[in-house]
């Protein structure tokens, strides 16, 4: 990835970062999911990057009220196809499994449609659902947020990865901290200590297997 003549803000502090960032916050509650949610948004849509937020859990009527807040028509700013909103089953377990090499196509994707529509950059963020450890493919999870870190230094996507910590257990919200550069903590970004650099962890999971 070339240096980045910019620095940007993910909403949660006045802290600035170089644009492909993967961060996984683990939450306890729903207000901590929601603001840590719409804070990463606004700052998007505010810095004129493509934004797009995958959820179960928040809807286009709640979304309404809170774009008009900050001064955001949100029918016009999704007609512009700065912001897509869309449930994580729907986007994550298509055709009723989780598909990795699918999923890093989407967002290689939505990263060149960023620059082709003239975009300032490119934002997701998502809520992993615990579904994902009964379908085809789920137990690839891992695989996949470590390849999220490689592709990331091509295509810079800004990344939140949202896991509920009553829904996962300790053992599998480890691994998930294990394949994130970032966390949020206390509502700041820092560098995770946990963080396994994807190369080596994907070659130990492979040796393992």
């Amino acid at each position: 990835m070339e240096s980045s003549p910019h620095k940007i803000s993910l909403g949660f502090t006045n802290q600035q970062f170089d644009p492909g960032i993967h961060i996984c916050q683990i939450f306890n509650d729903d207000d901590e999911r929601h603001s840590a949610l719409i804070n990463f948004i606004i700052s998007g849509i505010k810095s004129g990057e493509k934004t797009a937020c995958f959820s179960e859990k928040e809807s286009e009527n709640t979304l309404n009220g809170l774009f008009e807040g900050h001064g955001f028509d949100y029918k016009e700013v999704e007609k512009s196809g700065k912001f897509a909103l869309a449930k994580s089953g729907e986007v994550y377990f298509k055709d009723g499994n989780f598909n990795p090499e699918r999923m890093l196509d989407l967002l290689k994707a939505f990263y060149y449609e960023s620059i082709h529509e003239n975009s300032s950059g490119a934002r997701v963020i998502g809520e992993m659902s615990p579904e994902i450890e009964k379908l085809p493919g789920g137990s690839r999870l891992l695989e996949y947020e470590s390849k999220v870190s490689m592709l990331i230094k091509k295509c810079p996507v800004n990344a939140v990865c949202q896991y509920d910590a009553r829904l996962f257990d300790g053992s599998t919200i480890m691994d998930v901290l294990k394949v994130h550069p970032y966390m949020v903590v206390r509502g700041s970004v820092v560098r995770n200590p946990f963080y396994i650099q994807p190369e080596e962890y994907l070659s130990n999971n492979s040796n393992n297997q």
